[in-house]
């Protein structure tokens, strides 16, 4: 494998030596391994191919300055991921194999978790497909649990500086949907938008509640939140918005360690001018703080297009502290490898 640019990674995949990999069949898990090839052989009907039948999860390990590798929250994507798959039909991956697997692939890539200082991570992918030859609209009898992992730069190039975003017509998820399950198909959806908001000029999209277009939902693919010039941390409520681990981590920050009033509520898209800080999070933004919001004819600036605000500087430090070992973590919330 090339040398790797710790300073320049962007984010973008490169194959890694191991990956984990576990099958489901009759209806049990089977003990599952460490592989070295990066291919899957699957059966031409299954249902992860035709009916959409398949989640997954990101999250990452951190290179401390010790040189030690942690995990941050990983029992919550093993809960969030078995969330989205009661949604499909498919079985559980049990949260001990689900954090066992991601630990596996950890040590057996640890030399390429990029090394403390370079604000670099190891992203890491489990996902969970329906397999077999199934005909029928139906739940497949075989599933596959697999983990990869990529060494990552920021998601947005620029890392912690503004980003502007521009609201779409169109509908992330429906209501009552599948938007609060981490599936495929919510994302294949948002290429389309994503690719007209970057053409326009922006970094990604803003997508409305899909009922009536009045209430911010996401921001691409990551959450909304935003401090409002009483100094309250406010991100959207709704049943169609994905459970952004991130998201809740600030919420607990910003409250018990900032002490700022915190609320999940409805974020209207007319009252923008409640907020003097707003911001995008999520795994692989981690915060990135939003200039300004293109909605119709009005372009909506917060705190600024070029600089980041006081506040969610604050909560990045403390959440990036936190993931690589700077600052002490709440209870349960760092995982050593």
């Amino acid at each position: 494998m090339e040398k790797i640019d710790w300073g320049n990674l962007g984010f973008q995949y490169r194959n890694m030596p191991y990956r984990f990999v576990a099958h489901f069949k009759n209806g049990n898990w089977q003990a599952g391994e460490i592989q070295e090839k990066n291919e899957l052989t699957i059966g031409e009907a299954s249902t992860a191919l035709h009916y959409g039948q398949q989640c997954f999860e990101g999250l990452k390990a951190y290179r401390r300055k010790d040189g030690g590798i942690q995990l941050f929250r990983p029992d919550q994507n093993a809960q969030r991921l078995n969330k989205s798959a009661q949604r499909l039909l498919m079985p559980e991956v049990p949260e001990a194999m689900f954090i066992d697997a991601v630990k596996s692939v950890v040590k057996a890539n640890q030399e390429f978790v990029p090394p403390y200082g370079y604000g670099a991570t190891l992203y890491i992918r489990p996902l969970l497909i329906g397999v077999g030859n199934l005909l029928g609209v139906q739940p497949a009898e075989e599933y596959l649990f697999v983990v990869f992992c990529s060494p990552v730069g920021a998601y947005f190039k620029d890392g912690l500086k503004p980003a502007n975003f521009i609201v779409t017509d169109y509908d992330r998820a429906a209501p009552v949907g599948t938007g609060s399950s981490k599936v495929g198909g919510n994302y294949g959806g948002s290429l389309q938008p994503h690719l007209e908001a970057v053409e326009a000029g922006f970094a990604d999209c803003i997508y409305l509640d899909p009922a009536t277009h009045t209430k911010i939902e996401e921001v691409g693919a990551a959450n909304f939140f935003g401090i409002t010039k009483n100094n309250e941390f406010v991100t959207p409520l709704s049943d169609s918005i994905l459970p952004s681990i991130t998201k809740y981590s600030l919420l607990y920050l910003a409250k018990e360690r900032l002490g700022m009033p915190t609320f999940e509520e409805d974020v209207r898209i007319d009252d923008l001018g409640r907020f003097k800080e707003a911001g995008a999070c999520g795994t692989a933004a981690v915060i990135t703080p939003i200039g300004g919001i293109q909605h119709k004819d009005d372009f909506h600036v917060f705190y600024s297009e070029t600089e980041v605000g006081p506040v969610i500087r604050q909560l990045y430090d403390e959440l990036v502290g936190i993931q690589f070992g700077d600052v002490e973590a709440p209870d349960g919330w760092i995982q050593e490898v």
